[in-house]
């Protein structure tokens, strides 16, 4: 399994990420407030190009939605059955998640976002002001506090390959790794997930299977041969093995120690999933695992919790505990 500078793994969570979902939705809104639309059209309203909407509109009838085109002149896409539904059966709470996604919680591109709104009033009456509500509803800031702002922008070939993700096709991908060393190579899109800021691609290729920080793709040339995809590959699982390794790299070193009952929730605070909590021992402490980068460093940040927590191993760490409670007596004493 590989890591996020195209290396291999020898050993992601959440679902497959959707920014093209998106769109989708808008394009079936936009289906269902008229009974016939171009690919012009889409491209018009969603401010994408006509062949993104031709891709998008072949993408809804592969998807199963019942959308049939029209050739020659005066043709166009049609839903089956007429577009003057009410919205395929859409509920008040679906319309309300919906318009989540035009909202300023949302990650959505500002593109997506404005489509949905000038789609809003597709909506049936009953629904809309509560949809209008949810667009406003929640506000998201991610920063920490005394933390700087930084804009996070979706990288620059991100639709490319998402695109060749959900039609199954081959890219040509260039790649820039951690060191700054250029690559070309021929790789096979399985998936596409979102950690935090950072997008990664998730891809087979000639030499086994290779996740690629899509921020740093040099270049992305989708071609017209199929994928080759395992019948068995599960996204979701594939992320979890490859974050798992990832982290374990991180935090190579584990040290054992035992902590009080009534502070383990105070552990879990402080360490997340560096830690691991075990079964209790015969004076009624609790065993637990905590993963780290060094002995020093480790020793430092759990210098602060000797009156409830007592490392047990590896004795490197115990003797930089040691030291530093020396240091702190001299400096304090």
């Amino acid at each position: 399994m590989p890591t996020d500078t195209g290396q291999p793994m020898t050993g992601l969570c959440g679902s497959v990420v959707g920014v093209r979902t998106d769109r989708l939705v808008a394009i079936l809104l936009l289906l269902q407030r008229r009974e016939q639309v171009t690919a012009a059209e889409v491209a018009r309203e969603l401010e994408v190009s006509e062949r993104t909407a031709r891709r998008d509109l072949d993408a809804l009838a592969m998807a199963g939605v019942p959308v049939y085109s029209m050739q020659g002149r005066g043709g166009g896409w049609r839903l089956v059955g007429g577009a003057r539904t009410d919205l395929s059966g859409l509920t008040a709470s679906e319309a309300r998640a919906l318009f989540l996604v035009a909202g300023p919680a949302s990650a959505a591109r500002p593109a997506v976002k404005a489509a949905l709104r000038k789609l809003l009033h597709a909506l049936p009456e009953p629904f809309r002001v509560q949809a209008e509500a949810a667009a406003s509803s929640l506000v998201m800031d991610p920063q920490r506090w005394g933390s700087s702002r930084v804009e996070h922008r979706p990288p620059r070939f991100l639709d490319e390959l998402q695109d060749a993700v959900i039609r199954g096709v081959q890219v040509r991908l260039g790649y820039v790794d951690g060191k700054g060393a250029e690559t070309e190579r021929t790789v096979h899109p399985l998936g596409i997930v979102a950690k935090g800021p950072s997008w990664y691609l998730v891809s087979n290729t000639e030499t086994g299977r290779r996740t690629f920080r899509i921020d740093r793709v040099s270049s992305a040339d989708p071609t017209d041969d199929p994928v080759h995809r395992p019948e068995d590959f599960d996204l979701a699982e594939s992320w979890r093995e490859i974050a798992d390794e990832v982290d374990r790299k991180r935090t190579p070193l584990e040290i054992q120690a035992v902590c009080v009952p009534h502070e383990i929730g105070r552990l879990r605070m402080v360490l997340g999933d560096r830690l691991e909590v075990g079964g209790s021992t015969t004076d009624g402490r609790i065993e637990v695992v905590i993963r780290g980068h060094n002995e020093y460093a480790f020793a430092g940040e759990l210098a602060g919790m000797v009156e409830w927590l007592e490392v047990t191993g590896p004795p490197g760490v115990r003797d930089h505990l040691a030291s530093i409670g020396n240091a702190l007596v001299e400096r304090y004493g």
